[in-house]
């Protein structure tokens, strides 16, 4: 898959999920400020390493969300 379209299915993932997060049940369980920023923050970390080349080997969006949500030490831009 190219890596426009992946990058373009992550970010639609990213935004699905940030919209479908309370705004209590994030502040409980991260110190950000709001979901959409946090997912902001995580894209543009994804964004960086798809660019890169280190998820060519996944065959989605979703896949590297799930493969980023098991393990953001993938990241090397994450804080």
């Amino acid at each position: 898959m190219k890596r426009q379209e992946l990058i373009d299915q992550v970010k639609n993932e990213y935004a699905n999920i940030a919209s479908s997060k309370s705004q209590q049940h994030f502040h409980q369980t991260t110190t950000e400020s709001s979901p959409e920023a946090y997912y902001e923050n995580l894209l543009s970390a994804v964004i960086t390493e798809i660019s890169k080349g280190a998820f060519d080997h996944c065959r989605s969006g979703i896949e590297i969300v799930n493969t980023v949500a098991a393990d953001k030490g993938l990241l090397s831009e994450w804080r």
